[in-house]
């Protein structure tokens, strides 16, 4: 690649009701494999106050800190500046663009779950994360 090209990041966005739980996990598992290269959002139909702990203490087993994340609502402009969307249990709430790749991840909702519930949902979207990098990333 000559240094007048440029190279976009792939963007993903991670769509979930409440934005408590496992479009965070998502986020965090994406941002942190994925070493920065590609482009991260994370958003609610209905956002909750605050990040379920249960998923924060999950991920702090991965050794990845959610405790500063809040959740966000979801917005038209996040899913236009977004490659991928993937929705996990709120599909029919986001509003759905020409040439976007869409997924549906079903996932257990982990809200009001303790951590021994979280964790096989924690490692359910590694293990998709991991999936998702390889396709978005080949080269690496």
């Amino acid at each position: 690649m000559s240094t007048t090209e440029t190279t976009t990041k792939p963007s993903v966005l991670f769509v979930c009701v409440h934005n408590a739980g496992r479009s965070q996990m998502a986020a965090a598992y994406l941002t942190a494999l994925s070493a920065g290269a590609i482009e991260v959002r994370s958003a609610g139909s209905e956002p909750a106050d605050s990040v379920n702990p249960a998923a924060v203490g999950a991920m702090a087993e991965e050794g990845i800190d959610m405790s500063a994340e809040t959740p966000k609502v979801l917005t038209v402009d996040a899913v236009r500046e977004s490659d991928v969307v993937i929705t996990m249990g709120c599909g029919d709430t986001c509003p759905i663009f020409p040439g976007k790749r869409y997924e549906d991840w079903e996932l257990d909702d982990p809200a009001e779950q303790g951590i021994e519930a979280v964790r096989p949902i924690r490692d359910e979207i590694k293990t998709r994360i991991q999936g998702l990098i390889a396709e978005l990333l080949p080269t690496r």
